[in-house]
């Protein structure tokens, strides 16, 4: 049995760059010719976790509307599968919606 330094451990289980903050909001799906409706538990500078079951793959690509007032369109790219959902890493898809995020997430607490 090895034992890894809790730094090591902890870096190993929290890979992400930015800090998520929590929210809860709708997101629509573009899945080929169809459109999947689900929830966002919560977004960070550059991903989001979304309640889908059942989930998409790991590295499935798609278009989303995030609903927001405007509607923040994003190109995402599933990065981790859970039971409850996918994890996602996004851009967004116009230069403006970076300033919207950024709004966004000063607005949110964290997790």
């Amino acid at each position: 049995m090895t034992i890894q330094p809790l730094e090591e451990t902890i870096n190993q289980k929290d890979r992400r760059h930015w800090q998520r903050r929590k929210f809860l909001g709708n997101i629509e799906i573009e899945w080929g010719s169809t459109v999947l409706y689900a929830n966002v538990r919560d977004i960070g500078q550059q991903g989001l976790f979304i309640d889908l079951i059942p989930p998409l793959w790991l590295g499935a690509t798609f278009h989303a509307r995030l609903m927001l007032n405007p509607v923040l369109l994003l190109d995402c790219t599933v990065a981790r599968v859970d039971p409850r959902g996918i994890a996602v890493t996004f851009k967004a898809s116009a230069e403006s919606g970076n300033a919207q995020l950024e709004s966004l997430l000063l607005s949110l607490p964290a997790v």
